[in-house]
């Protein structure tokens, strides 16, 4: 069994993309399927791929390759996107608003089911099927799901840097155990909460120091 801390995340990042070919080549009606397939289809080496794999679990057999339904089965399983995720989502702007209209994190097991926000020219619109609902009344919705013997486990903040504190701390008091944050700023949260930053302006910089750099 893997530490949790000690995850590699690299790997973690890369098994989407097995997951979107494997399913692909499952849809052509394919059974089985080996590491240098897999390699040769995405570009990289057949040792990494075996690898990133490992951390599922699964192995494959000699000479046959991988079962794609277990192998499937073992990276939903990993990712945890076999089972669903009761989340809240506050900031309801441009990049809120697109994280909701986007279908495929549904796919995944994300279900938000909750989405608030401070400004009260929004509450009480809807974006997507979401009713948006003052920030200031998110611990009463707690209660409100604890009454029907649900909970929410993943906090989404899409709020500017200067309030990413004082939603994290709310979330926490609501009883999340995950924190997927897009707001440019370090969070300071308990050790039982675990927090994904998602760092827009330096993926960014990647991209445009590569396209610098292989035009010059």
């Amino acid at each position: 069994m893997i530490n949790p801390k000690n995850l590699p995340i690299p790997s973690i990042q890369r098994l989407p993309r097995y997951l979107r070919l494997l399913e692909e080549a499952k849809a052509r009606g394919e059974r089985v399927v080996s590491c240098t397939r897999i390699a040769e289809d995405l570009g990289q080496l057949s040792v990494q791929v075996r690898k990133d794999l490992a951390i599922t679990g699964v192995t494959g057999r000699p000479k046959v390759g991988y079962r794609i339904d277990e192998l499937v089965e073992a990276i939903r399983n990993f990712l945890g996107w076999n089972q669903t995720t009761n989340a809240f989502l506050v900031g309801v702007g441009n990049l809120g608003s697109a994280i909701l209209n986007y279908g495929g994190f549904v796919a995944h097991g994300l279900n938000v089911v909750g989405v608030f926000d401070s400004n009260p020219t929004l509450c009480g619109k809807m974006v997507n099927g979401h009713k948006i609902i003052p920030f200031a009344e998110m611990l009463d919705y707690v209660k409100m799901l604890n009454g029907y013997g649900a909970s929410v486990q993943m906090g989404v903040i899409t709020v500017p840097a200067v309030a990413a504190q004082e939603v994290a701390d709310k979330l926490v008091k609501s009883g999340v155990r995950g924190i997927w944050n897009y707001a440019p700023t370090v969070l300071e949260l308990p050790d039982h909460v675990v927090c994904e930053n998602v760092k827009l302006s330096e993926s960014f910089a990647v991209l445009t120091s590569r396209m610098r750099n292989r035009d010059s």
